[in-house]
């Protein structure tokens, strides 16, 4: 795997709706995107990666495509979009499209016919099944099965029209594709390549490992007080995702060099990621798994819990270990499903946001595997003091909130507690660019309020500082593009059992790296022996050996002993 460019690589995530308007719409666009290529540039990332922007009723902010070949005129056109790819490759960025095809929208030409009549030749595109034996169509507890779907509710919707039910694991509008029919994925597949032609680098796949369905479909166990079961057994890692995905390489990416593929897989094992991403098996190249992401959730998914940090370390180590010889990680803290990472893990007061976002930075891209920064992560922006329900626009987010308040009786209060530290609109703030009114973002109102902390924390102030968490991600990306350690060095976890630091090193040949992170308020002291007089490679404060300022992060180096 050592020619293998995207290892040090760095990918920056682009949500584009809240990227930059230059039409003054208060919708982020593809010109908005262009305008500020520099700003990427300049911070030296690798690989733009575009959350979905093709023609869409913006049900689910473009994760329901009506048309896959097509550009939603919310962002612009196909040939703003060729101009977009031609100026990224002119900056040395590659493309990564998102690919949705576990569900299409409602909308889209394909389900419009399949939902005709019961004989379309397009019926068994998506997955139709009659009501519950002996229940009568379109009443409370007749659905198919008793899943949930992953926006509250059922995940299945009655169609009055053909007197059956259609499966949706996500919002009504986004029915499931149904992989086991062969057209379905020869159709997926020209589709890819009609993107590839026109100069994409590759794909980051969504939900990708829900194509395959356990057949036949069949009742979960519903948990104590939810009115749905959970349904992921019958489709997380299905009997022919692995199948589906080497057919897809063969008919796809076979022949073609240089491209970048990424599968989102929610509930993915470290035994199934390296199946997913051995080089020989010819599937994807890397996975993005939750763990790490869900290590705060604790057994009540509507209580907030504080980050155990030897939970964090032991998710961490045991994806570095089992992917060590086999397969390829990708890193990330932040993305458009995930609330800021400075406000969840680290400490968004302004005494410590700048310190603490460089540690969680310096802890994450220090590992083995694939970093992405998700737009503002560079600027340590934070989540959104959110006041109420009505400030939200998720529609994940307003389907919990009503199922939970409506149908499961709990707390409003409650629930808004735990949105606003976990809510999916936290990420989908515009971005803030300078200090001028919206951040710099739209001339008009934004579909989604600003953070109104913008006018400290935006882009023109971070790249005018040169102590800036701009300026530090570029230290990182810098040090992975230069140092082999960094993208192929042995990691060894120390200090397991300590609840306050997060402490390893990569090492390679006759170079080692030290890397230790604080991840509380206080001073503490780093107990590790043997690195007095290293080498100090990076710190986010003042060093002062391994005495560990709060939220403080050093990397030092020395010859591998």
């Amino acid at each position: 795997m050592t020619d293998l460019w995207w290892k040090s690589a760095v990918v920056y995530q682009i949500y584009p709706r809240s990227f930059a308007d230059a039409d003054g719409d208060g919708m982020g666009d593809l010109r908005g995107i262009i305008d500020h290529l520099d700003h990427l540039a300049e911070l030296g990332v690798d690989v733009i990666w575009l959350s979905p922007i093709h023609k869409s009723p913006q049900d689910d902010n473009g994760y329901d495509i009506s048309d896959y070949q097509d550009i939603d005129p919310l962002f612009g056109d196909l040939a703003t979009f060729d101009e977009l790819v031609a100026a990224a490759h002119a900056r040395g960025l590659k493309v990564l499209m998102d690919l949705v095809v576990n569900h299409s929208s409602d909308e889209h030409e394909w389900f419009v016919e399949s939902r005709s009549s019961r004989d379309n030749p397009k019926r068994d595109w998506y997955w139709w099944r009659p009501a519950r034996e002996g229940m009568e169509p379109g009443t409370p507890g007749a659905e198919p099965t008793n899943w949930g779907s992953a926006f509250g509710g059922p995940a299945w919707a009655y169609d009055e029209h053909t007197g059956e039910y259609y499966l949706h694991l996500f919002s009504p509008k986004q029915p499931d594709l149904n992989w086991e029919n062969p057209e379905v994925r020869q159709a997926v597949y020209a589709m890819m390549r009609w993107w590839l032609d026109r100069g994409v680098d590759g794909f980051r796949m969504d939900v990708i490992n829900m194509i395959s369905k356990v057949m036949p479909l069949q009742d979960g166990r519903p948990g104590a007080g939810q009115a749905y079961a959970d349904g992921s057994p019958g489709y997380i890692n299905g009997p022919r995702n692995h199948e589906f995905l080497h057919e897809m390489y063969e008919q796809v990416f076979a022949g073609r060099d240089e491209l970048l593929t990424v599968g989102e897989m929610p509930g993915v094992t470290v035994d199934e990621a390296i199946l997913y991403t051995r080089q020989d098996r010819q599937e994807v190249d890397m996975v993005f798994q939750f763990d790490h992401v869900w290590a705060d959730r604790g057994g009540d998914p509507w209580r907030v819990f504080p980050l155990q940090l030897t939970v964090l370390k032991g998710i961490f180590g045991r994806w570095q270990a089992g992917l060590a010889e086999e397969g390829w990680n990708s890193l990330y803290w932040n993305n458009h499903d995930q609330p800021r990472v400075v406000s969840r893990y680290g400490d968004d007061s302004p005494e410590h946001r700048e310190a603490s976002a460089k540690m969680l930075g310096t802890v994450l891209h220090l590992h083995r595997g694939t970093p992405y920064v998700y737009q503002g992560e560079e600027l340590g922006m934070t989540n959104y003091p959110f006041e109420s329900i009505t400030d939200f626009r998720d529609i994940e987010a307003l389907g919990h909130y009503r199922q939970a308040t409506e149908i499961e009786g709990r707390s409003p209060e409650d629930v808004l507690t735990v949105l606003r530290a976990r809510g999916r609109d936290n990420a989908r703030t515009p971005m803030q660019w300078d200090d001028s009114p919206h951040g710099g973002f739209s001339t008009s109102t934004p579909w989604l309020a600003v953070n109104p902390n913008y006018s400290r924390i935006n882009a023109a102030a971070e790249r005018a500082n040169p102590d800036s968490v701009f300026h530090y991600y570029r230290k990182l990306i810098e040090l992975r593009h230069n140092e082999p350690a960094v993208v192929d060095g042995d990691f060894t976890m120390l200090l397991p059992a300590d609840e306050r630091l997060y402490a390893f090193t990569r090492r390679l040949g006759g170079t080692e790296l030290l890397v230790v992170g604080n991840f509380t308020g206080e001073t503490v002291e780093a107990e590790i022996d043997g690195w007095d007089g290293a080498e100090l490679v990076l710190s986010n404060l003042p060093a002062k050996g391994l005495t560990m300022a709060p939220w403080q992060a050093v990397v030092y180096r020395r010859a591998a002993m």
